[in-house]
């Protein structure tokens, strides 16, 4: 019979299920449910279980083979696109957290920029320094506020223990 899978599952139906629940992707959800549906033999061949998952024959049988050749593991792997390198590499980025951790910082994300150029020979743009700086590294530019000349300790800290609030 045509479209009808050769592949043995060697995974239990009830395994299938666990794997099933704690698969935490959509990709990882279907290619176990495909494994799933062909166990329990809700589906006989690559067409309808194409059909029920909404996906073309072409990549569940391509689902089928990697996991005929390597197994589950390499079913739910996903490969990491290579994509363009960072304009700030780990090495540069090192120098700069610890130049962020020095006591005078920076006072600003062009300065940052500025030093990176300086120090590093790397051009990047501001909104590359701060993107990187504020959300990839979790660090924050080190620039006190001012404080007045008239300020008081002693009366910020009276302030801050009988201030009510409500």
């Amino acid at each position: 019979m045509a479209g009808v899978t050769k592949v043995k599952i060697f995974e239990s139906a009830d395994q299938l299920n666990e794997l099933l629940r704690k698969q935490k992707t959509a990709l990882g959800k279907e290619r176990i449910q495909a494994l799933y549906l062909l166990k329990i033999g809700q589906v006989k061949t690559i067409g309808d279980l194409a059909v029920v998952l909404g996906r073309g024959s072409a990549t569940v049988q391509r689902w089928l083979k990697t996991y005929r050749q390597s197994g589950i593991t390499s079913l739910l792997s996903r490969k990491e696109g290579s994509g363009r390198p960072p304009i700030i590499n780990s090495q540069v980025r090192e120098q700069l957290l610890k130049e962020l951790q020095e006591p005078q910082g920076f006072k600003s994300y062009e300065e940052i920029g500025t030093w990176l150029k300086a120090q590093e020979g790397v051009e990047a743009s501001s909104k590359v320094v701060h993107d990187t700086v504020r959300y990839q590294m979790k660090a924050k530019l080190k620039v006190p506020r001012v404080v007045s000349i008239k300020h008081d300790q002693e009366a910020e800290s009276e302030f801050k223990k009988n201030f009510q609030n409500t």
